[in-house]
């Protein structure tokens, strides 16, 4: 039977923006020569799917206990603020997308740190991105005209606003907003084990995406 709450909560979050992101998580996989990952937040499990049809082999890690997702080998329950490195050893890759902003900016150090000392030799994260940007984008035939556009310039000048300082749910931070440049985010990466080789956008979800090799694996 058709569970229709969960039914229902996955068309509502994964929009036609938010299919993009997905996608590019394993899109700057490719390459790497990784065949185990550790997803972080699998929230409704779309990219633990997709993970698997692509040939990796996943698990997934939340802060619930849950049953493996579908084309997960297993799950890890666990606080990412009282990480534990040697439960997360013998993956090639961590995929902790849209994730960290959830946690106040002092915490996220040390969720780096024990990514770091679990070995993987690849970290993809990807937080969302509020700097000065734009796009526009149009499409017709003779039957429809589709169209969409969005700039910001200014959030640098703005102080960012927690919604609810207790909410897991809430953001603490996001880059772009006044205190949260891009350049902060990638020293605290490098200041915890790892080396940023790549950074990256998506328009449709507009997050920013650093593709990190461990410094101390070879």
């Amino acid at each position: 039977m058709i569970d229709a709450e969960h039914q229902k909560r996955w068309y509502q979050y994964y929009t036609e923006k938010r299919i993009v992101h997905q996608w590019f998580q394993l899109h700057l996989l490719e390459g790497l020569g990784v065949e185990t990952v550790l997803e972080v937040g699998p929230s409704l499990g779309l990219v633990t799917a997709m993970l698997a049809s692509a040939g990796y082999r996943v698990t997934t890690l939340d802060i619930m206990s849950r049953p493996p997702m579908l084309g997960a080998q297993g799950h890890v329950a666990m606080d990412l603020l009282a990480i534990d490195a040697a439960q997360i050893r013998g993956f090639d890759a961590i995929l902790c997308c849209e994730t960290l902003e959830h946690m106040h900016w002092p915490k996220v150090g040390g969720v780096l740190e024990g990514f770091s000392r679990s070995g993987a030799k690849w970290l993809i994260l990807s937080v969302p991105y509020q700097g000065a940007q734009g796009s526009i984008y149009f499409y017709a035939n003779r039957h429809v005209v589709h169209k969409r556009n969005f700039f910001k310039w200014f959030k640098f000048l703005k102080r960012f606003r927690i919604e609810d300082d207790h909410d897991i749910d809430a953001h603490k931070w996001e880059i772009g907003f006044k205190d949260y440049g891009l350049r902060r985010l990638e020293s605290l990466v490098g200041a915890h084990g790892w080396v940023v080789e790549r950074r990256d956008f998506t328009a449709g979800c507009r997050s920013v995406f650093l593709v990190c090799r461990n410094r101390g694996v070879d």
